[in-house]
C-alpha cells in the first residue's frame, strides 16, 4: 500500500515573477528542507525572462482562473462542488461580511478562486500557505474555511500597509477563521501585525535573508580613477514607492564637474514618465534603462558599479518597501549603498556604518552622492561593514529553519 506524502499548497499572486526573487528563494529552500509543495498562482506570468531559481522549483504549478469569466465551466463546477463541502455556510457568511465592507469585483473573484482551489486540491494537501496578506490570503482563507484545512501566510509590505485594519484583524484571529500563524520579513511589519492579532505569537519575524551560495564572491574593488565617471545603479520597479523621480531630480542637481552615469534595472508602469522626466531635466544621455533583468545580469552590473542607490518612499496610498532584498544582494558584492530610512531599511543599514541613509529630497540625495564621490576610500568601509552584517545576521537558512518548523507543525496538526 502506498501513501500520498503530505503536501503544502502555496498560493502566490503570480508565478514566476522577476521582482519576487525572495519568494522563489524561499520556496526552493523549503523544498530543500524536505517539504513537498503544490503551487497555485492567481495570475499568469507577464515577465519574459525568469531567474535560474525558478527552474529549480520542483512543485507542480497550477493556475487559478485569473478572471472568473475566463473559464465559466470550471468556475460553475467549483461552485456546485463547494455547496457540498462542510464549511460552505461559514465560507459564504464570511464572504458576505467581507463583501459588505469591500464591494468590489476583486472580492467576488477571490471567493470564486477559492471554490476552484477547494475543488481541485489534490489528495494529501494538509495545509495552505499564502505569499502576501491581501488577495492570496483572502483566497487561502475562504478555501481553508471550505475544506477545514489550516492556513498561514507570509506578509511583506504593500499587503500590510494598504489593507484595512478590519481585514488584517480578522485574518489574525482564531474567532474569524484567521491564519494559524503568519510570518513577516521586517520587525517594523511584525510589530504592526502583532498589535492587530488576537495573540502576539501568531506572527513571527522571519527575515528573507540571502542564500550566499547562489552568489559569486565579492569582487576586488580598485579605487576609482579621479577622472573616471561615478557608476551609479539602482534595481527596482518604476513605481511611486521606489522614488526614482526624486533621484532623477537629484541627478540633475549634480555639478558639471562630476562625471557620472546611472543604470536602472527593472520594469514598471512609470517607465515613460521617468524617461520623460530625465529628458526634461537634461540628464537622459547619462542614463541607461535596462528594463527587467535576471539575477545573473543584476549581479554582473553590481560588480562593476560604484554606488547602489535606492530612494524608497511611502506612496500616497500607503504602499512602501519592506526590506528590499536587492540591498543584501548589493552588500554581497561589497557595493556601497545609498538609501532612505523608510520602513525596515534601517534594520539592515545603520547610516554611517553600513551605508548612507538620507531623506528622499533631491537636494539631500544630490549632496549624499557628491559626498560619496569625494570619499578617498570609495565607500569601502561601508561595504565591508554591510557585508559583515549580511553574513552574521541576514543569511537565509535560520529563517528557513524557523518557517519549516512552523509549517510542519501546522501540517501535522491537520493530518
Amino acid at each position: 500500500m502506498t501513501t500520498t506524502p503530505a503536501r503544502l499548497a502555496v498560493l502566490v499572486k503570480g508565478w514566476p515573477r522577476l521582482s519576487e526573487t525572495f519568494i522563489a528563494q524561499e520556496l526552493v529552500a523549503l523544498e530543500d528542507a524536505g517539504l513537498t509543495l503544490e503551487l497555485w498562482s492567481l495570475r499568469h506570468p507577464t515577465d519574459v525572462k525568469t531567474h535560474p531559481l525558478h527552474d529549480r522549483l520542483k512543485a507542480r504549478v497550477n493556475y487559478l482562473p485569473e478572471y472568473l469569466e475566463d473559464d465559466p465551466p470550471r468556475v460553475r463546477r467549483a461552485l456546485f462542488s463547494a455547496r457540498r463541502l462542510p464549511g460552505f455556510k461559514d465560507a459564504v457568511r464570511c464572504f458576505r461580511a467581507d463583501y459588505a465592507r469591500d464591494q468590489t469585483e476583486n472580492r467576488i473573484r477571490r471567493f470564486g478562486q477559492a471554490c476552484v482551489l477547494a475543488r481541485e486540491l489534490p489528495p494529501g494537501v494538509t495545509g495552505l500557505y499564502a505569499h502576501f496578506l491581501h488577495t492570496p490570503s483572502s483566497v487561502a482563507r475562504y478555501a481553508a474555511i471550505l475544506t477545514g484545512l489550516p492556513w498561514s501566510f507570509s506578509a511583506h509590505a504593500k499587503d500590510i500597509w494598504t489593507s484595512p485594519d478590519w481585514e488584517l484583524r480578522e485574518k489574525l484571529s482564531a474567532q474569524t477563521f484567521g491564519a494559524q500563524f503568519g510570518a513577516t520579513c521586517t520587525a517594523f511589519g511584525a510589530e504592526h501585525l502583532r498589535s492587530l492579532a488576537d495573540r502576539t505569537d501568531r506572527v513571527d519575524l522571519v527575515y528573507h535573508g540571502l542564500d550566499l551560495t547562489r552568489f559569486p564572491d565579492a569582487p576586488h574593488r580598485k579605487a576609482r580613477a579621479p577622472d573616471a565617471p561615478l557608476a551609479l545603479m539602482s534595481v527596482g520597479r518604476l513605481v511611486e514607492k521606489k522614488g526614482f523621480d526624486r533621484l532623477i531630480e537629484a541627478l540633475a542637481l549634480l555639478p558639471d564637474t562630476l562625471r557620472w552615469h546611472w543604470t536602472h534595472i527593472g520594469g514598471g508602469t512609470l517607465k515613460h514618465q521617468m524617461q520623460d522626466l530625465a529628458a526634461a531635466k537634461g540628464v537622459a544621455d547619462r542614463i541607461t534603462w535596462r528594463g527587467a533583468c535576471d539575477q545573473p545580469e543584476v549581479i554582473a552590473e553590481m560588480r562593476t558599479s560604484d554606488l547602489f542607490v535606492l530612494p524608497s518612499r511611502i506612496a500616497a496610498d500607503g504602499d512602501r518597501d519592506g526590506l528590499p532584498n536587492v540591498l543584501m544582494e548589493a552588500a554581497s558584492q561589497k557595493l556601497p549603498i545609498l538609501a532612505t530610512p523608510v520602513s525596515a531599511i534601517p534594520e539592515f543599514i545603520d547610516t554611517g556604518v553600513h551605508g548612507i541613509l538620507v531623506d528622499d529630497a533631491p537636494d539631500s540625495l544630490a549632496q549624499a552622492i557628491r559626498d560619496f564621490a569625494a570619499r578617498q576610500d570609495g565607500g569601502r568601509a561601508f561595504a565591508d561593514a554591510a557585508y559583515k552584517r549580511l553574513k552574521t545576521e541576514f543569511q537565509m537558512q535560520p529563517g528557513i529553519n524557523q518557517l519549516t518548523r512552523r509549517l510542519r507543525t501546522m501540517m501535522q496538526d491537520a493530518a
